[in-house]
This record gives C-alpha cells, sequence and structure tokens, in this order.
C-alpha cells in the first residue's frame, strides 16, 4: 500500500496549495521519501522522491528555473513543491510547459506552510504504512511457515502467495523448465518452453530490478509477449540456484509502479518458504532413494534371507518383488573421457558424474514405464544394476526391447556414452535374485573380454565362454596355456607382428592360406611366414588337428582373461 501524491493532496496540512501541473498523474504516483532541495539538484534526489524548495537563487531568471526544475525531473521525483512569496512569486509559463510535457507534477505552496509539518506529517504516513507492511508481512510469513509444517504441497503454498501479491506465479527448475504453476491456463506458459529453448529464460545477467535496494537486489526482469515478468532465484546449499520464482505482471502495468516494500518482504518469504519445501522434499527423496538401492543391493547379493522380510521391505518401498525379475546390469565406459573432452571448468568430476547417472537411471524408469514393466534400480560398485520385471518363457518380453529402448533415448540425449550390458536369467523364489545378479555380472565380464565394451552379452548365450572358464581354473591347463601363448605375446611385444590376430584369423577361415592373407591385408608368403613361425614359437604343428585344437582353446582361454600369469614369477 503507497502514499500517493493524491493522498498529500488531501491531507490538512495542505490546505491552500495549488495544482499547477501533472493533476492526472497524481493518483499513480507515489512517495517513498521526503526532501528539501534547493539549487543545485545534482545527485541529492532519489527516485519516488517528494521534493520541497523555496526555489531559492532562480529569481527571476527563467533559464535557471528551468533547469532546475530539469534536473528535478531527471532525478525520477515523484512531485515538486514550491513555496511562495519570498524568492519566487510566480511559477513561469515556460516551466509549467516543461512540467506539463513531461507529465511532471508542480505544486504550489503558500508560504505560510511550514515543511517541517509537510515533512512530519508525511513522514508519519509512511511509517504508519510500513508498521501496517510489517504487520501483514510477518502474518505472511507465519503464514507459510504454518503451511509447512502442516505438510501442504507446493500448489497450496503457490496459491497463498499469488493471493498475497494478486498476480500468477510460475516455479521452475534451475534450468527455466516448469516445475509447478497455480494458473495453467494463462496465456504465456503457453510459450514457455520456447522461451527457454531460446535462451530468454531463466534470465542469466547480473542486471537486478533495483540493485540498491536489498528487497530487490536479487530480483530480475524480463518482457515476454508484452507481459512484465520477474524472476526471483530459489536459493538453497551453498548458495546454488535450484530454481526460480517467476511473477506475471499483466500488460498494462508497470514494474516499478507494482514493487513495493510489502511485496518484496512477500517475495522474500515466498523463496525461502519455497526452498524450505524443498529441501524437505529433496530429503525426503534421497532418504527414499537410499533405501531402494540398499534393498536392491541386498537382494543383489543374497543378504536378505527371510521371503517374509524381503515381501514387508518391499511393499513398505512401493516394490512387488512377487513379479518375475531378471538382472542387468550395465558398465558406463567413458564418462571419464566424456568429461575430460567437454571441458567443463565450473563442475568438478564428481559432480558431473552424479548427474550423468541420474541421466541414465532417469532413462531406464521412462523406458520400463513404457513397456509397462516394472523395474528395480541402484548403483553400485561402478555399474548399474536392475531388476526387470519379466515373463518366463515369452520371447516378447525379452529384455532386448527394453534395452534398445534405452540405448535408443541415450543416443539422443547422451549420444558418446559407451554402454556395456549383462543380461541375466529368470529364476524362482528370493534367492533367484542373488543367481540372476551373479550371471548378469559374469555376463557382462565376459563380453567385455571377449568382444570389447560396448556390447551386451546373455548369460543364456556364454556356454562356451563358461566351460572354458572352468577348464581354465585346471592348474595343468594353466601350465599349458602359459607354455602355449607366453612365446607369441612375447614375439609380438618384441617385433609388433601380432600373431596372436593371425592364428585367430587363420583359424576362422578355417585354415584357407589364401582367404587369411586376405582378410589381413598380408601377401601368401608374409602369412606363411608368420604361421611357421607361430609353429616353431609353440612347438604344435598346424597341420595336425589335435595339435590345431589345443592352440585354438589356449588362444579363447588366454582371451577371456580368465588365466593372467605374471611371468616374473615363472
Amino acid at each position: 500500500m503507497k502514499l500517493t501524491i493524491a493522498e498529500i493532496w488531501n491531507m490538512e496540512v495542505m490546505q491552500g496549495a495549488v495544482v499547477r501541473s501533472g493533476q492526472c498523474q497524481m493518483e499513480e504516483r507515489y512517495v517513498q521519501w521526503i526532501s528539501v532541495i534547493e539549487m543545485p539538484v545534482e545527485n541529492f534526489v532519489r527516485k519516488n522522491e517528494l521534493v520541497l524548495s523555496t526555489g531559492i537563487g532562480c529569481g527571476k531568471e527563467v533559464q535557471t528555473f528551468k533547469s532546475f526544475v530539469k534536473d528535478i525531473i531527471k532525478s525520477g521525483a515523484s512531485a515538486l513543491m514550491i513555496a511562495l512569496g519570498r524568492h519566487v512569486y510566480d511559477i513561469p509559463k515556460e516551466v509549467i510547459k516543461l512540467a506539463e510535457k513531461e507529465q511532471f507534477i508542480i505544486i504550489e505552496l503558500p508560504w505560510e506552510i511550514r515543511f517541517a509539518n509537510i515533512i512530519a506529517e508525511v513522514m508519519r504516513d509512511l511509517n504508519n504504512r510500513q508498521q501496517w507492511n510489517r504487520e501483514k508481512s510477518e502474518k505472511v510469513q507465519q503464514h507459510l511457515l504454518k503451511l509447512i509444517l502442516q505438510e501442504k504441497d507446493l500448489n497450496s503454498i503457490l496459491n497463498y502467495i499469488e493471493k498475497q501479491i494478486g498476480f500468477p506465479l510460475i516455479l521452475t527448475d534451475h534450468t527455466g523448465m516448469i516445475q509447478e504453476l497455480h494458473q495453467q491456463s494463462h496465456q504465456i506458459t503457453k510459450n514457455w518452453n520456447q522461451y527457454v529453448m531460446k535462451g530468454l529464460i531463466p534470465v542469466v545477467d547480473d542486471s537486478a530490478l533495483l540493485p540498491h535496494d536489498p528487497l530487490f537486489h536479487k530480483v530480475q526482469s524480463v518482457r515476454f509477449d508484452g507481459y512484465n515478468v520477474l524472476q526471483l532465484p530459489i536459493i538453497q546449499v551453498a548458495s546454488d540456484v535450484q530454481g526460480f520464482l517467476y511473477v506475471l505482471l499483466p500488460p498494462e502495468m508497470e514494474i516499478e509502479t507494482y514493487v513495493s516494500s510489502f511485496v518484496g518482504t512477500v517475495l522474500e518469504h515466498a523463496t525461502t518458504t519455497i526452498a524450505l519445501w524443498l529441501s524437505r522434499k529433496n530429503a525426503i527423496e534421497t532418504t527414499k532413494i537410499r533405501l531402494r538401492s540398499d534393498f536392491v543391493q541386498e537382494l543383489a547379493h543374497g543378504n536378505i534371507h527371510s521371503s517374509e522380510q524381503a515381501h514387508s521391505r518391499a511393499r513398505l518401498l512401493g516394490y512387488n518383488i512377487k513379479l518375475p525379475y531378471l538382472c542387468i546390469v550395465g558398465l558406463p565406459e567413458n564418462l571419464q573421457n566424456l568429461f575430460e573432452k567437454s571441458k567443463r571448468l565450473t563442475d568438478s568430476y564428481e559432480s558431473w558424474f552424479e548427474n550423468m547417472i541420474r541421466y541414465i537411471e532417469e532413462e531406464i524408469y521412462y523406458s520400463a514405464q513404457s513397456l509397462k514393466r516394472e523395474v528395480m534400480l541402484t548403483y553400485q560398485e561402478e555399474i548399474i544394476v536392475l531388476f526387470l520385471e519379466t515373463i518366463p518363457g515369452d520371447r516378447g518380453n525379452h529384455p532386448t526391447a527394453f534395452l534398445d529402448l534405452i540405448e535408443r533415448r541415450l543416443r539422443n540425449l547422451l549420444p558418446d556414452v559407451v554402454l556395456s550390458w549383462g543380461v541375466g536369467d529368470y529364476y524362482q523364489n528370493l534367492q533367484g535374485f542373488k543367481l540372476s545378479y551373479d550371471h548378469a555380472k559374469l555376463a557382462l565380464s565376459l563380453g567385455r573380454r571377449k568382444n570389447g565394451p560396448g556390447r551386451r552379452t546373455f548369460h543364456e548365450h556364454t556356454k562356451m565362454d563358461r566351460i572354458l572358464l572352468t577348464i581354465s581354473k585346471n592348474e595343468e591347463m594353466k601350465e599349458v596355456i602359459y607354455t602355449t601363448v607366453k612365446p607369441l605375446l612375447l614375439y609380438d611385444q618384441q617385433r609388433n607382428m601380432d600373431l596372436i590376430g593371425t592364428i585367430s584369423m587363420y583359424h576362422a577361415c578355417h585354415g584357407n592360406v589364401s582367404q587369411t592373407a586376405r582378410a589381413l591385408n598380408l601377401h601368401r608368403q608374409s602369412l606363411l611366414y608368420r604361421l611357421r613361425k607361430i609353429e616353431s614359437l609353440t612347438g604344435l604343428s598346424l597341420l595336425d588337428p589335435e595339435e590345431v585344437f589345443l592352440l585354438e582353446l589356449c588362444i579363447k582361454i588366454w582371451k577371456l582373461g580368465s588365466y593372467i600369469e605374471n611371468s616374473d614369477q615363472k
């Protein structure tokens, strides 16, 4: 509630005063300050200040008088009251004409009216209004706190704030995307996403609406589709901006006309309340996510032995473990390299990494919802562990479609991320979660060793690899692998000839020399030289089927990476 010039004009102390210009603006111009100013004006007059003057120094000098009034107008003063009778006997027509042109208010005061009386009356009224604003803003603050304590939703809080400030509100995240709004039919919301995409929202420059006013030094203004919009940051932990609150003013309203100490105080209380609400929500969500993650980890590691306890905890966390699940594990392969290439100077790797994992998890949840499948998810030991609802024996519910959808969406959001996947099988009962997890993790490991990163490996397709793993654990087989493969590795290191790759291709081409040479882009004689070198280093003949089988078996087991022998120990 602002004190206007019209209200001051109607004060008893103003009897005998005459309005000479700007009468139509008296209801619109409001007063925040009052002072007595004589020439020169310089920078002594503030915006929205009521200036009292005797006009001393102007005398009969019309140009001097005009210059004095111009400076007052330029300062943004609300009005000028001039006492006539000692230094100025009449305000020149040129000055009145200037004031009318600038729509500026000039009021003549009889010499008998004391400036001190005017100042006292105006200050008394300003103080009363400030006291009223303080009391009202305190009630607003108390009611907002009550809404927090009553655990009301965010829409209820925004609705109450809107009633206090009189205009619609929009709450966004730190990127400007709408999170909550009370009046969804507002015209400006229809194009809001376009403003965000164009970089118009949020306002990122340092220009504050009123930089010297503590209530508005964080408020920024912007104009969209003819609307004036105020932007306030929602600040939480470590002064980080978690989002923005926007006030949508009508096109005909000027921002400076709207802002007041009451509005500023209410908006300050509003942003604090919203920050508290978001902090509580984040704390609840963080706790829920941690509890869910811990539960999924315990299922995967087989640490829950009571079926009744497992079902009870699952219900509390919103899971239904009576459904059939199989485990899928995923490993982001190249996040460190992507971070270094991005040259981010503001984010730490840890913060950036957490955001990337969160994006991947969000896409997993979205893909599961799209396919109408339940999913339980956690991130542990650098891998994403998820249990996906499946229908045993139904090929239409194979996880391939689920992984295809995830990767298709991730290619749009994070096109350079490489993910390796391992897929387990479905097993019944509580311990089936651990079996499926162990098999998914084994499939991931075997797939990466054999085929490299960025592939999917299903446990059901790793039968041969699992047999080779079992064979590799035999002590005699370890010795055979060492004596067979080690010479080839040493020679490759010394001569850079890739004998391992050569013999692997030779086997793939079923011993056809010409086909192998073409595949390796080698001259036939060069290939024959390599094959003879392999025979001499291993002591095995490539003409003997049994020795060829042994060589191929040793190389396959070595490629799995299950047998790593330190040559210094031999």
